[in-house]
């Protein structure tokens, strides 16, 4: 264990972020979810099923995320965890190759999406317990800035690499690059874009290697006699005891909605865009590109503000702007930008979809990467993978409330626009709530 040097241990960790994030870009935003629309035709049928199907397994994740790290929290070994839910995040991201046109069954695309988001979530929550390890209180903005920063980047690889290979257009069969699919892959059948739940699983496999050679976790303790139960009782104490420690309170209901909102960005963003301006899972990729250019180069921006000027301004001010986002989305469609009448065929609309792109990109990666290192100052530092269970739920409490309300509120009202509106409250009120939020928490010397 002496041998793993610092820089080797951190950059296992980065490694994590550049594993796994593949799953929010190909799959949740930019190539699977637009897919899933082209395959069920209707844009606002797609994006409220999408809703209930996400919003199902934010339900779960809420409510076993703090369990899962208060039992960490007692019996040590988080590692162990990781590699049960990477398991969870392959099987689930693989399984995906089954959606062809055809024999496609929504459930079972539901339900496995659903496997291996759960596995994601679930390993972020003890990857990102593992953060106050890696440098004193000082250095972890600018790590968390890195390490998202170099996420972002495995995610731009992965989608390019989807693009110009494999993705084909549902009109040419060809990708972007005007090639046929690689390996061989039937156009006809779709088993280019198909293949980006196995690209998926089989990124994070290769890429976790380094994380579990260079990451190192305390020794394991033996779990004590009922830790199921003693981890119930420890998070429900931690729950009654949250009014007594106001500032964390505070940070968890704020991040419980910005967060929620921030998420419902990049869930509906790509069926929004495929949906509402007609676009097509090669066109909704490229956005993706863009949306990740930023979202890296203001990720690692951001974790230098971080480390200047501390998490708080820095979560404000990016609010502020994703909530402009979320009110101009509204108002883009293909008649008209911002209330203003448009001329058929015009690319103003597209034009003004890729200029939002670029700024959720950018100011998504700053604020996730300052969410986590608020956590940690916000947390006990006695009871960090406990404290990140609680950010999960506090990530998922609501995450099943938005895109329910985005599916419900498209179904009934027929329109993809009217649908995403809830958005625009949920960040307001992360904004209002995290006024009561001290910049060092409550355990500050």
């Amino acid at each position: 264990m002496t041998a793993i040097s610092t820089r080797k241990r951190i950059w296992g960790w980065f490694f994590f972020d550049w594993a796994s994030q593949p799953y929010n870009t190909l799959l949740i935003t930019f190539i699977f979810a637009p897919y899933v629309k082209e395959l069920m035709g209707d844009g606002s049928a797609a994006q409220a099923a999408w809703g209930f199907g996400v919003g199902a397994a934010g339900l779960v994740i809420a409510l076993l995320a703090p369990v899962l790290g208060a039992m960490a929290d007692l019996a040590g070994n988080r590692l162990r965890w990781i590699w049960l839910f990477s398991a969870f995040y392959v099987i689930g991201a693989a399984g995906l190759w089954f959606a062809a046109p055809g024999d496609f069954s929504l459930m079972l695309t539901l339900v496995l999406f659903a496997i291996g988001m759960i596995g994601m979530e679930f390993a972020t929550i003890f990857t990102n317990s593992m953060l106050p390890d890696l440098g004193n209180k000082e250095e972890i903005g600018r790590l968390s800035g890195n390490g998202w920063a170099f996420g972002y980047l495995g995610g731009l690889l992965t989608l390019v690499i989807m693009l110009g290979f494999f993705a084909e257009s549902a009109t040419t069969g060809k990708t972007f690059l005007g090639f046929a699919p690689a390996l061989g892959l039937d156009p006809v059948a779709r088993e280019g874009t198909r293949f980006v739940g196995p690209l998926t699983a089989l990124w994070y496999a290769i890429f976790m290697i380094p994380f579990f050679l260079w990451v190192r976790d305390p020794a394991p303790r033996r779990a004590p006699q009922g830790a199921v139960a003693a981890a119930l009782r420890d998070v429900a104490h931690t729950v009654r005891s949250l009014p007594r420690t106001p500032s964390l309170f505070a940070y968890l209901g704020s991040s419980m909605f910005y967060r929620d909102a921030l998420n419902g960005m990049f869930t509906f963003g790509g069926i929004y865009a495929a949906g509402v301006l007609n676009w097509s899972v090669v066109d909704t990729g490229v956005f993706g590109i863009l949306a990740i250019i930023f979202g890296a180069i203001f990720a690692w921006i951001g974790g230098r503000a971080d480390k200047h000027f501390g998490p708080k301004p820095v979560i404000t001010i990016c609010i502020l702007v994703l909530t402009l986002v979320a009110i101009a989305i509204v108002f883009i469609s293909p008649t008209s930008v911002f209330g203003l009448s448009v001329a058929e065929g015009s690319s103003l609309p597209d034009v003004a979809f890729y200029v939002v792109g670029a700024t959720i990109g950018a100011a998504g990666g700053v604020i996730q990467s300052a969410s986590r290192t608020m956590m940690v100052r916000q947390a006990n530092p006695a009871r960090m993978t406990e404290a990140f269970g609680l950010y999960a739920l506090a990530g998922k409490a609501t995450s099943f409330i938005a895109p329910l309300l985005i599916g419900t509120l498209t179904l009934v009202s027929g329109s993809q626009q009217i649908g995403v509106s809830p958005l625009i409250a949920l960040f307001l009120i992360g904004l209002i709530l995290l006024r009561w939020v001290k910049p060092q928490g409550d355990y500050a010397a």
